[in-house]
């Protein structure tokens, strides 16, 4: 098949919108769809300050390259979970990845500062439990100790149906109150910003691809047989026979978002007495997982 706009060969062909697009006419499509997202949503400014959180996959990799490629001050921040052969790997990618774009790349490896990696502390708590709160609570603090004005992660549209339809079957009306493509900061809590919100999984994996940017295939090792695997299957079923239903449903949820905020008490926050970032309790969750007495510091020299 032909590229829609050129007599070029076809890349790629969308489901939603229906078309086939050449490789150079694909990588605008992409580009130009984050740019608008950014815009519709009032994302990021050319003049704020971004920390990319880049794993050493495919969708933080490209969240990087497009956003530096579209003119946004960017800078990398890779968490390096202490997941053995994993983690070395991720951490690996994530260099390569950096250099290609051109963008500075902070490194945080938690078995170094906490004593152990993900999978190694002795808790009730699944892994992927803790692992989140770790990864949350690092890149808030390192985002508002060097003076970042965002955080950019590399959720796609697929992760945002997922997330939306596993808790719309739980009814955790508190996350669904909050999800979105902006949380916007206040106080010690940094902005946080999802550039590919309305980008699916296969589009991003096909801009990889076009672009050149080699990335981790491998699935974290804790993550098999996630609830995430499942819904993500169900979505990509219904996907197949109605193309748009990914897209249509995170647009439907947006607009009726406020029915679940309404139901959200606002929570008065507190300091936490160890590190001092903001807490519901005396001491934050995330001191209180690790045991910690005294604050990390995150300040880098520059």
């Amino acid at each position: 098949m032909k590229c829609k706009f050129c007599s070029r060969e076809a890349y790629i062909k969308l489901h939603y919108p229906k078309m086939y697009l050449c490789v150079d006419h694909f990588i605008e499509y992409f580009e130009r769809k984050v740019q608008r997202t950014i815009e519709r949503y009032k994302l990021l400014n050319k003049d704020e300050k971004v920390l990319v959180a880049i794993s050493g996959g495919k969708d933080s990799a490209v969240t990087a390259y497009v956003l530096n490629k579209l003119g946004y001050n960017i800078e990398c921040l890779h968490i390096n979970l202490g997941i053995g052969e994993y983690s070395l790997k991720s951490e690996e990618f994530a260099k390569r990845q950096c250099k290609l774009i051109g963008a500075p790349l902070h490194i945080v490896r938690i078995k170094e500062i906490l004593g152990h990696g993900i999978g190694e502390v002795r808790t009730r708590r699944p892994p992927c439990s803790y692992c989140g709160l770790t990864k949350r609570y690092i890149m808030n603090k390192f985002a508002y100790d060097n003076g970042f004005d965002a955080i950019a992660t590399g959720h796609n549209l697929d992760d945002e149906a997922s997330f939306l339809l596993n808790n719309l079957l739980h009814w955790n009306t508190e996350y669904l109150a909050k999800g979105g493509p902006l949380l916007p900061g206040e106080g010690k809590f940094v902005k946080k910003v999802k550039p590919l919100y309305e980008l699916t999984e296969r589009e991003v994996v096909a801009y990889a691809l076009a672009v050149g940017l080699e990335y981790l295939v491998e699935e974290c090792p804790h993550a098999r047989g996630a609830t995430t695997l499942d819904m993500k299957a169900i979505l990509n079923e219904l996907e197949e026979k109605r193309p748009g239903t990914k897209f249509t449903f995170v647009r439907g949820y947006l607009r009726k978002r406020k029915l679940f905020e309404v139901e959200v008490e606002k929570k008065e926050l507190k300091e936490c007495k160890v590190c001092g970032m903001p807490s519901s309790g005396e001491i934050c969750a995330f001191c209180k997982f690790w045991g910690l007495k005294e604050p990390l510091d995150f300040k880098v020299s520059r």
